[in-house]
């Protein structure tokens, strides 16, 4: 991957740290590298003191039942940050229709090139609405613009990733662009007439509930990877606050150094509804394509299964924090 990614046997931040471009973090990689240990210091607690009756991962999320509670996460410039042998429009093409087959789904990157985001509806709308199309957080004209192409892709909910007002290139943007007020999200949310809107790069309680008020469907909990500021707290440091704060009263979902089914079991019993898993979902494509992108999945999906077996629980509405140790 021509040096950028290290392609290394744990993706877990310290390889690349401060790679950029490539996959790495912001500063010394310290946030990338946090999300990716406070996932392995969580312990679950096994009891198969329970009925013998097998797993099921299936989740109901934005009206749609998928496969498991996983989502690929959105990934942008990937021929600058990784190699040029997948532009943003193939590596969305491919993203979007495996995840469908393997029945999860995929949410798309957005940029400066408009085809990004023409393409990956052309993919959407080709894949019945199978997919999130992730708008940055440019300027009303653009977001309007953005909208436009969204709409006609059928998808089944549209997200922004207002954590991406720290790219270097939405910073000198002109007319300005980046950090977004409620009242702006609230505007985003009417013009998509009742289509479920997900705001991505909530990291406390008080933006949780800001994002509540706009009128926001769901959130990620995100630091965006890192890679917009170090220093931060590990996403699986602020998710059971957050979860206590909005949970219940809309969806949540969390990103940043999951790498197992493991890890998502864990993600989902401190409140989370599901993950986005980006890097990984990177590295099988420019490993081995759909067959590698596939068998991730599987993996995933596997070892989420077998870490509820073990821990008591048959379903995802039965798994519960108690069977997490912090």
């Amino acid at each position: 991957m021509d040096n950028l990614c290290l392609n290394c046997k744990v993706c877990d931040g310290r390889g690349c740290r401060s790679r950029i471009p490539g996959p790495g973090a912001k500063g010394v990689g310290d946030t990338a590298i946090r999300n990716y240990d406070k996932w392995k210091e969580i312990r679950v607690n096994m009891d198969t003191i329970v009925p013998n009756e097998p797993a099921s991962t299936e989740a109901a999320l934005f009206g749609r039942t998928f496969a498991a509670p996983i989502f690929a996460g959105p990934v942008g410039a990937v021929a600058m940050h990784y190699n040029d042998m997948y532009d943003d429009l193939s590596y969305g093409r491919l993203l979007i229709e495996t995840c469908r087959r393997k029945g999860i789904a995929a949410f798309t990157g957005d940029g400066m090139d408009s085809r990004v985001m023409e393409s990956s509806c052309e993919v959407i709308r080709a894949a019945e609405g199978c997919g999130v199309p992730t708008v940055k957080p440019w300027n009303r004209q653009m977001v309007a613009e953005k909208l436009a192409l969204t709409e006609s892709s059928g998808c089944f909910a549209v997200a922004m990733d207002v954590d991406a007002a720290g790219l270097p290139f939405l910073k000198n943007f002109e007319p300005p662009a980046g950090s977004k007020s409620v009242e702006e999200l609230g505007e985003i949310v009417t013009a998509l007439k009742g289509k479920p809107f997900i705001v991505k790069g909530i990291m406390t309680p008080a933006g949780a509930r800001k994002a509540k008020e706009a009128g926001a469907s769901a959130i990620v909990v995100s630091n965006h990877g890192g890679r917009v500021l170090d220093q931060c707290p590990a996403t699986a440091e602020v998710l059971p606050e957050i979860a206590d704060a909005v949970g219940g009263s809309m969806t949540i979902l969390v990103d940043g150094g999951l790498r197992t089914g493991t890890d998502i079991f864990k993600a989902l019993a401190m409140g989370a509804d599901g993950v986005l898993i980006a890097r990984p979902f990177v590295t099988a494509a420019y490993y081995g394509g759909e067959t590698a992108m596939e068998a991730l999945i599987d993996r995933l999906i596997a070892e989420l299964k077998d870490t509820m077996v073990m821990c008591g629980a048959r379903s995802l509405a039965e798994i519960t924090r108690d069977m997490v140790r912090i």
